[in-house]
């Protein structure tokens, strides 16, 4: 069970080392960087891509038109946005929202790598290609959006980005049919942990019998 006070800790320690970040040219234009937002012990997490102008100026992720409709995603997988975690693979605008540079992206690795080890999410919810890429690298977002995948123990589901929706209006449905799907994801991992759990007590107590583990694995 997560400590909560060694956790706020941790993020306070965390948030403030990417507000005063300068390890790569973003800092330079950027008004404020743009941790992340949500419970700490959040179920699941999503990951975008990178702050916009609105973000950039709030310093908070998804406020303008694309975070309105991952909103409506959020609550057709029926979830509130207070109850999940969100944050970019960049903490930093580029300039003119351009795609962000592989240096960049390298630059906030460690820092979405930390926030993903202290929320351990049950589900990871990539947002767009260049958050997808994190976990799979080789990958086309076309191929592969909607369908969960298990890295390294835990579930990855790539999706489009909201912001795609609003360029091309014939993904709408397609996005909206993916986050369809996520409770099930979600409900088959909590299923999972509590199947370890069981697991684990049935070495102290035999009157707990352990069920067998369904894997994400392909």
């Amino acid at each position: 069970m997560k400590d909560p006070i060694s956790l706020t800790t941790d993020f306070v320690e965390l948030y403030q080392e990417i507000r005063t970040c300068e390890a790569c040219f973003l800092h330079k234009t950027r008004k404020n960087a743009v941790p992340g937002e949500g419970p700490q012990d959040a179920q699941v997490m999503f990951i975008g891509e990178a702050p916009g102008l609105n973000e950039d100026r709030e310093g908070r992720p998804f406020v303008g038109r694309a975070g309105s409709f991952l909103e409506e995603l959020i609550v057709a997988a029926g979830l509130k946005r207070s109850e999940v975690y969100i944050c970019n693979v960049l903490k930093c605008r580029p300039p003119d929202n351009r795609d962000p540079l592989p240096v960049e992206i390298n630059s906030c690795s460690d820092f979405v790598g930390r926030q993903i080890q202290l929320i351990d999410p049950f589900v990871i919810v990539t947002l767009g290609r260049h958050s997808m890429r994190r976990f799979f690298p080789d990958a086309t977002i076309s191929r592969i959006h909607g369908q969960p995948k298990t890295v390294e123990g835990r579930l990855i589901v790539p999706m489009y980005h909201p912001a795609a929706a609003l360029h091309r209006g014939n993904l709408k449905a397609t996005i909206l049919d993916d986050f369809a799907k996520l409770p099930g994801f979600i409900d088959r991992v909590r299923s999972l942990r509590q199947g370890e759990e069981v697991l684990e007590n049935s070495k102290t107590n035999p009157v707990l019998k352990p069920r067998q583990l369904d894997l994400f694995e392909e």
